[in-house]
């Protein structure tokens, strides 16, 4: 059986459905709603869902514990309550596929892996969200390639929040959620223990199992991918900067910026070849990659069109989420989390 984990904080626009999305699969045994003192008519709701599905259990958390996260609390409190062999930590923004739950533990069986997670599939409406989501996930897989996290041998290890399948079992052995207290990216911190306690993971895209909009507004999209992507990519400022190179084009509009300059100087428009070459690789090396990515992840390629401004965005939340990491406090769902020690 799966316990299915939802941690709930103000939800009240998409907690039924997913909450609906889960009660209707067979493997899920008992659905554990943990509300994390909701403002919203998120406990209304969750009282209305507990009437007519007798598998929803809603508990509700206390003051948040020093050293601990919200999500992280209200996930290990419904884990310690949890009957399933299986745990399944998912979040109020996810849709789930009808046969999600039994493709997972196929999975689970067929890699042998103890802990299965899927990269969900992105629901996308605004400008911002088309421009930066595609984007963002395309540097993770740079960062976390599927088939590098799923090779025993290769110590990378990665897990997408959003939807973690962990056997009981392995969760208590490296400790649960209490093990990553107070880690705002707890989904790799978990990850990680898992691997290093010798366990297999499978990790893959979610197309057709999970889905999810993250972020129904510019300013949450700022504040959750500020909070994320720098522990994400490393945590220095070299880790940073060589993701900007690597992602965006501005090393070559640069070059493009001194050609320019160049030719102002001379008075005349005479191409120098060689600057002209190396601003050109500059710019289109990230564009074709980028519009590739795209096409074999099932994003329309014409997305593309928003590529200098998600490079924008993604290269504004990477400083901003440096400098909140490394010098001031991560905040998420109304409350501040120090910065890392």
């Amino acid at each position: 059986m799966i316990s299915a984990i939802i941690p709930v904080r103000d939800e009240e626009a998409s907690i039924a459905r997913v909450i609906e999305s889960l009660a209707t699969q067979p493997e899920i045994g008992e659905i554990i709603a943990v509300d994390d003192q909701s403002s919203d008519l998120t406990p209304a709701i969750l009282r209305d869902l507990a009437a007519r599905l007798p598998q929803l259990r809603i508990l509700q958390t206390a003051d948040l514990p020093p050293g601990w996260t919200g999500k992280n609390y209200a996930v290990a409190t419904g884990a310690a309550v949890a009957r399933g062999d299986w745990l399944l930590f998912t979040d109020a923004d996810t849709l789930h596929a009808p046969d999600s739950a039994a493709r997972s533990l196929t999975n689970a069986t067929r890699y042998g892996a103890d802990l299965v997670s899927y990269s969900p599939e992105q629901e996308m409406h605004t400008l911002w969200e088309k421009a930066l989501v595609p984007f963002v996930y395309w540097r993770l897989s740079q960062r976390y390639p599927f088939r590098l996290v799923n090779d025993a041998g290769s110590p990378d290890a990665a897990a997408n929040g959003q939807y973690i399948l962990m056997r009981r079992e392995v969760y208590e052995s490296i400790g649960g959620h209490a093990a990553v207290a107070g880690e705002v990216l707890e989904d790799v911190a978990l990850a990680r223990l898992v691997k290093a306690d010798g366990r297999r993971i499978f990790f893959g895209p979610g197309a057709g199992i999970v889905q999810t909009r993250m972020y129904g507004s510019f300013a949450s999209m700022w504040e959750g991918w500020t909070k994320n992507l720098c522990p994400l990519f490393g945590g220095s400022v070299g880790d940073i900067l060589v993701e900007i190179d690597a992602a965006t084009p501005w090393l070559g509009l640069m070059f493009a910026a001194l050609l320019a300059v160049e030719w102002a100087m001379r008075g005349r428009m005479q191409v120098d070849w060689l600057m002209a070459i190396v601003a050109a690789i500059f710019i289109v090396r990230p564009c074709v990659w980028y519009e590739a990515w795209l096409r074999r992840n099932r994003y329309p390629a014409r997305l593309i069109r928003y590529f200098l401004i998600g490079a924008g965005l993604y290269t504004a939340m990477l400083v901003a989420s440096w400098c909140k990491t490394t010098h001031g406090f991560v905040s998420w769902k109304g409350r501040a989390y120090a910065r890392p020690s």
